[in-house]
């Protein structure tokens, strides 16, 4: 049954919710906005009410955070079911990796033949620097207690049983990843599992194919096909006061911190879109 809301004259017209997920999925801080459970909260709150006919999730991400990709998730669907509202996510540029992770939260996924979809793996990326402190002249010490306190230091060699301990976290988080599109997308899944969970990624008519989404179709005829044309269609935003976010009050850092940590996250987001050709 459609859920629907009173307009003028006692006219009722389906309501839709939109939230937007766009960009990296990251609990860092800084000044540019990241995707992470505690960013989204109020957000997703005021999307999910009992006054809506569903919610859409407009993604455009090429992923990021383990975590923070299953918190937000996790997150979606309680509200869904606490609402009992539908949750339908469309994939724009890209829902890869952790982008995809969120389209699995919606009950149905669309995208534009073009979307870049899948990538379904995990990946831990990083530098080695074993010789530069020595070409500097400069003496590094480091001290722990406990024997794998200092595993995959950057400024030491690489060492296979940190790489060893490494994949196994990697393959931890796999695993979770492929149960995740198990019970979300269940039986749609077509092909190998070999193939579906290889991080590979695809275009949305070739993900369409393989199970992965399920229909093509962009957002707004896709919400005024299924609810109508007079279907409202709100976007749920956060008030911010950009003044007190930019001059850095309340924090405990302020502003030179935030900008460097925002610097940081637009090189980690950088590489992440760069991987999709972005």
């Amino acid at each position: 049954m459609i859920k629907r809301i009173k307009g003028w004259f006692g006219k009722a017209n389906p309501v839709v919710h939109v939230v937007r997920l766009e960009g990296a999925i990251s609990s860092g801080r800084g000044l540019q906005a990241t995707l992470n459970a505690k960013n989204l909260e109020s957000i997703l709150k005021k999307a999910f009410t009992k006054k809506v006919s569903a919610v859409a999730l407009a993604i455009n991400c090429p992923g990021g955070s383990p975590v923070q990709s299953a918190l937000i998730a996790s997150r979606i669907r309680a509200l869904a079911a606490e609402t009992n509202t539908p949750v339908l996510a469309f994939c724009e540029d890209v829902a890869a990796s952790g982008g995809y992770w969120l389209a699995c939260a919606a009950d149905e996924i669309h995208a534009d033949e073009n979307s870049i979809v899948g990538s379904i793996g995990v990946i831990a990326s990083t530098f080695g620097f074993p010789k530069a402190l020595s070409k500097l002249g400069v003496e590094r010490r480091v001290h722990t207690a406990g024997l794998s306190k200092s595993t995959n230091d950057p400024f030491k060699p690489e060492k296979p049983e940190d790489v060893k301990k490494l994949k196994v976290l990697l393959e931890d988080m796999h695993a979770s990843f492929k149960n995740l599109v198990r019970t979300r997308r269940g039986a749609k899944l077509k092909g190998k599992e070999s193939d579906l969970f290889s991080g590979a990624y695809w275009t949305g008519i070739r993900a369409h194919d393989l199970g992965l989404v399920d229909g093509i179709g962009h957002l707004v005829p896709t919400l005024k096909q299924r609810f109508g044309d007079k279907v409202e269609i709100k976007e749920i935003k956060e008030s911010k006061g950009f003044g007190a976010r930019w001059l850095g009050l309340g924090s405990r850092h302020g502003l030179a911190t935030e900008v460097t940590e925002a610097a940081l996250n637009v090189l980690e987001e950088r590489a992440l879109w760069a991987r999709f050709g972005l």
